[in-house]
């Protein structure tokens, strides 16, 4: 009865601490929103509105004219492909490396941590350098690789290598924290009940970190389909072959094509909405679990 009391008592104070440091002046509530808006209008809004203007300017003959060019279908498949490569294999290597940071102690556990978030702190292009220098002609491995005949360099090999770089900290960033703040207590308990190591992570874990991991997701997948730094070193931009969206957008706005460019970068624009759509899902999926599980515990 205490525990409940004491849980129902912090429910209840965090929502009065809440409210308490939303009572401001009513014309400094009002200033903040007005720079939220004109940031969003200036820095996000209007940016898409030209694109989409931009890219049905000469109607929608040309519009679709352009996406279904061939050379236009490949990019699409291919930053489809990519990122339908890239995407599952950061969500093995997110979940494995979360929990085991999150869950065992061991040697280096520190340094694992470091090294996850390396692709936040190093260019783009950089990593994309990297990839060349090991897997390129003249790189560490190139002599092997073209006496084997195998191509990752100007190939999609190298557009998933240099994708999963960029983009494996996201699944392992968001489970991180949400694993240590979970605790280990439950999967103990469900390991001295007798489940094995698998049950417990598909019984107990995952269930726990559902939200998280999709979140993880959906931001590993939005930045796969629009990497250009990295993708654009490895590429080498053989067009119909090696060329992703972001690249092909390139190309045709460096050809002065711009209806097409903009018809390709407004196609970019919808699935980053979509993908901004099914993130904002599932947050509020996320808080209205949380909030159940607050309420339930409260009510206890």
């Amino acid at each position: 009865m205490g525990a409940a009391v004491a849980t129902h008592w912090t429910v209840h104070s965090r929502r009065f601490e809440a409210s308490a440091a939303t009572r401001e002046p009513a014309w400094v509530r009002g200033i903040l929103i007005a720079i939220a808006l004109a940031f969003f209008a200036l820095f996000l809004l209007l940016p898409l509105v030209t694109v989409f203007a931009e890219a049905l300017r000469k109607g929608w003959g040309v519009y679709f004219a352009a996406l279904v060019d061939p050379d236009a279908r490949s990019a699409i498949f291919l930053t489809l492909l990519v990122a339908a490569i890239a995407v599952p294999l950061n969500l093995v290597f997110g979940v494995s490396a979360a929990w085991a940071i999150a869950k065992f102690n061991f040697r280096g556990k520190q340094l694992l941590t470091t090294l996850i978030d390396l692709p936040f702190s190093v260019s783009p292009v950089v990593a994309g350098l990297i990839f060349v220098l090991l897997f390129g002609a003249q790189g560490w491995f190139g002599p092997w690789l073209m006496a084997h005949d195998v191509k990752i360099i100007f190939a999609v090999p190298g557009l998933v290598l240099a994708t999963i770089f960029v983009t494996f900290p996201f699944v392992a960033r968001e489970l991180i924290p949400l694993m240590e703040a979970q605790g280990r207590e439950e999967e103990e308990a469900a390991i001295v009940l007798g489940a094995s190591g698998w049950q417990t992570f598909w019984r107990v874990t995952l269930p726990n970190v559902k939200w998280g991991l999709l979140y993880g997701v959906i931001l590993s997948n939005a930045r796969a389909m629009g990497e250009f730094g990295a993708v654009s070193v490895v590429s080498g931009h053989i067009r119909g072959r090696t060329n992703t969206m972001p690249l092909y957008v390139e190309i045709l706005y460096n050809e002065y094509n711009f209806a097409a460019a903009f018809a390709v970068a407004s196609l970019l624009a919808l699935l980053a909405l979509l993908t901004l759509v099914v993130k904002s899902l599932v947050e509020r999926r996320g808080r209205q679990q949380l909030s159940v599980g607050e309420e339930s515990g409260a009510s206890a």
